[in-house]
């Protein structure tokens, strides 16, 4: 069963194309990963997903909802963890899921229980009577979360929730999403860091210039790209036509140059290596830093468009 819908959704602001004929589902119960480097356009499609921003054009249905004709029977299935830290810096945490809670239309017994539960998932109850203005950027961003959990929503939407924070509140991020998940709630993921949509989710979307340019199981991405290796290698002064010097070595399949940074395809790292090296020995190019990865979404990423995730 699909919980979400998006059918060839666009939007537009002024001359710029944000969201250009996007289209994907979200199953019940799974993680689905929005995955694409800043600017993309995720945070337009998660707006207009969670109603927050009309589409300029086609349909998107949230647990059977038209969002434009039924945006209030969609929201409630929702809830949302946005970019920025949507609470009060002068409140304490649990004044704050209070607060939250509140606008959810909870009060009593009910909300004491959606409150504890909340802290319990963020790892915060010991801090729920200090003020939020005392947390660090990684508490804040696990409260954050804990704000969108009150009403206990089938459908949590969470758009680059681990920017900017330190490895232990992005651990315990990662972690509570995968408890959330194996509790039957579906999640929506968006980032721009390839490794945790790779931990986290079953199915991935990749988005580029307002457009989705592949999507599936990681293990269908990957095919994209085949059976290869890819040599990474990181150089201080890359000559002009570095590319063509490169391409003929035996063994590789694809050569692209993004910026400092030589990547090189081919079924055979170890017997391309030598060689490699010695054309950019020849070349006298510098050599800061090389390495050898399987393919991954990053080599997905980079063969489809020729630069990098993060770019």
């Amino acid at each position: 069963m699909n919980l979400i819908e998006v059918k060839d959704v666009s939007k537009r602001f002024g001359s710029l194309i944000a969201v250009n004929g996007v289209s994907f589902e979200v199953k019940s119960g799974e993680v689905f990963g929005l995955l694409g480097p800043n600017g993309a356009g995720k945070s337009t499609l998660i707006s207009m997903v969670t109603t927050l921003v009309r589409p300029d054009s086609g349909r998107i249905t949230i647990d059977g909802n038209d969002v434009m004709q039924k945006s209030k029977e969609a929201r409630k299935a929702i809830g949302l963890v946005p970019q920025e830290i949507a609470l009060y810096p002068t409140l304490s945490a649990r004044d704050n899921l209070v607060f939250w809670g509140r606008m959810y239309g909870l009060g009593g017994k009910l909300l004491d229980e959606r409150v504890d539960m909340a802290l319990e998932i963020a790892g915060l109850k010991d801090r729920q009577n200090d003020r939020i203005e005392t947390y660090s950027g990684g508490m804040k961003r696990r409260i954050n979360i804990a704000a969108a959990l009150l009403h206990k929503p089938k459908i949590l939407v969470m758009d680059e929730p681990t920017v900017g924070i330190d490895p232990q509140s992005r651990n315990h991020i990662l972690e509570s999403v995968l408890n959330l998940n194996k509790e039957g709630m579906t999640i929506i993921y968006t980032s721009h860091y390839m490794e945790e949509v790779e931990y986290l989710c079953s199915r991935i979307a990749i988005m580029d210039h307002g457009k989705i340019i592949a999507s599936g199981s990681k293990e269908e991405l990957r095919k994209l790209v085949g059976e290869f290796d890819v040599i990474n290698v990181d150089i201080a002064n890359p000559p002009s036509g570095l590319e063509e010097l490169v391409q003929p070595l035996k063994g590789i399949t694809k050569v692209i140059l993004d910026g400092s940074k030589l990547s090189v395809y081919g079924k055979e790292s170890g017997a391309m290596l030598a060689p490699l090296i010695s054309i950019l020995d020849e070349s006298n190019c510098k050599i800061h830093n090389i390495g050898i990865q399987e393919s991954n979404l990053e080599s997905v990423f980079l063969h489809l468009t020729g630069r990098a995730l993060r770019d």
